[in-house]
């Protein structure tokens, strides 16, 4: 009889069940999310961090990435809290939930229009809410890193929308981090929209301090029947040894309508997961992401998406530029189950290498269970058209500035598609910042060589 090879512990693993031994009584909760967190963490314990040998997680090998745990990041001071206060002055956000080190910040938050309510998840998971737990546990799945959030959450906000409301103005969710020392936050948040309910949320991340993060976020949302929710996300680590892992889980009911657009730069390490499921009849699913990577970074994208009802569309684009020894990872894979008939899925990545040192891993997958569908996937990996950089280098550009408009324009063209001038205009901001940087390294490198 074969026996079961159990690896060693690494340090980080220990770390995090040091971790967890002393925090688990001071974390937000009642005896019943107590237990809950006991199994979370049971699941993660039992799997450890996941490596090569873990589909999911083949081309990202956390076991061997991930050389040690950082402490859990402590409330953020008063002084800390002023610093970021004077920070998101400049911005022109309205409508603002604030989560600082992994604790929801009242002060820094704003009034929010009629229809929408917001509430700390530590206070829900101290009151018992019981359609937040079984929300939580209908959308878990048995990915470890989702596991070990649900561990460990320390705070999140709660977002409710009422049914019937529409809500114009974009809802931005904010993920700062302002501990002096390098520290690990733990973040769960949910957004419920109401039959027939419309919204738009925007998440983004700030870093006013330099010190190392690992960062462990989930946003849980819930699409009643007939609900629209566009989602717009600006995912980055801020230094070379950040961690950064963000899981978006959504359940759709029927005629709902959901878009979820990701952009990624920065440093480091980041992680992003989709896990949806398609439950009701005629919902339709807009996934798209631009990644922008450039030194050491790694970048992975994974998606799940369920096709489980009939007439369901889905929509998945993602576009990835890569420079340097950067590294960039999409897997993506859809099923359609047995009575998910007429179901319309598309799903292709495409990525643009510029360094013969970057490396891109593409795995888009379909598992179809009914026959009468519209399916198909694709995958694409190569450098700049030699053509088109002719044609511009004859119309007097400098080959710097030729590759950058070349692209800026397969960045954009996803971009453009978000709906929303300002949010569009933010990205295409940060885009060009990008490429500024890129075309300055070259130019720079140029010069040392003459």
């Amino acid at each position: 009889m074969a026996s079961k090879v159990i690896p060693a512990k690494t340090p980080a693993e220990t770390a995090l069940v040091r971790a967890f031994e002393q925090w688990r009584d001071l974390l937000p909760g009642d005896r019943d999310v107590a237990r809950r967190r006991e199994d979370a963490f049971h699941a993660f314990d039992s799997a450890g961090l996941p490596h090569r040998r873990v589909e999911a997680w083949h081309y990202t090998d956390l076991r061997n990435l991930m050389r040690e745990a950082f402490p859990l990041a402590k409330a953020p001071s008063a002084a800390a809290l002023q610093t970021l206060e004077q920070a998101l002055a400049n911005s022109a956000t309205a409508l603002r939930i604030v989560l600082v080190d992994g604790f929801f910040a009242q002060e820094l938050s704003s009034a929010l229009p009629g229809g929408v309510k917001v509430q700390p998840l530590a206070s829900a998971l101290s009151t018992g809410r019981q359609d937040i737990l079984e929300l939580f546990a209908q959308q878990g799945g048995a990915d470890p890193i989702l596991a070990l959030n649900g561990a460990l959450m320390q705070d999140g906000a709660i977002i409710e929308v009422a049914p019937g409301a529409v809500i114009e103005e974009p809802l931005h969710l904010v993920h700062a981090f302002t501990s002096p020392s390098d520290a690990a936050c733990f973040t769960r948040s949910t957004l419920i929209l109401g039959e027939g309910a419309r919204a738009r949320l925007a998440e983004s991340c700030e870093y006013p301090s330099s010190a190392a993060t690992q960062a462990n976020a989930c946003l849980v949302v819930s699409l009643a029947d007939g609900a629209w929710l566009a989602h717009t996300g600006a995912i980055r680590a801020n230094t070379a040894n950040s961690m950064r892992f963000d899981t978006l889980t959504a359940r759709l009911g029927a005629g709902t309508k959901f878009e979820s657009f990701v952009f990624i730069d920065g440093q480091g390490l980041v992680r992003r997961q989709l896990l949806l499921c398609c439950e009701g009849e005629n919902a339709e699913v807009n996934l798209s992401g631009v990644s922008l990577l450039g030194g050491q970074q790694h970048a992975d994208t994974t998606l799940f998406l369920e096709h489980a009802a009939a007439a369901s569309t889905s929509r998945v684009s993602f576009r990835t530029i890569l420079d340097d020894a950067s590294t960039g990872v999409f897997q993506g894979r859809i099923a359609v189950a047995p009575e998910a008939q007429k179901t319309d899925a598309k799903m292709l990545s495409r990525a643009i290498l510029l360094s013969d040192a970057a490396a891109m891993n593409n795995k888009p997958e379909l598992e179809i269970f009914a026959d009468d569908v519209a399916c198909g996937h694709g995958a694409t990996c190569g450098g700049l058209n030699a053509e088109q950089l002719f044609y511009l280098r004859t119309r007097g550009l400098k080959r710097p500035e030729a590759e950058a408009l070349l692209l800026e324009a397969f960045a954009s063209e996803l971009i453009d598609d978000i709906g929303n001038e300002t949010i569009i205009a933010e990205f295409r901001r940060r885009v060009r910042a990008w490429l500024a940087g890129r075309t300055a390294a070259s130019s720079n490198h140029s010069l040392e060589r003459a």
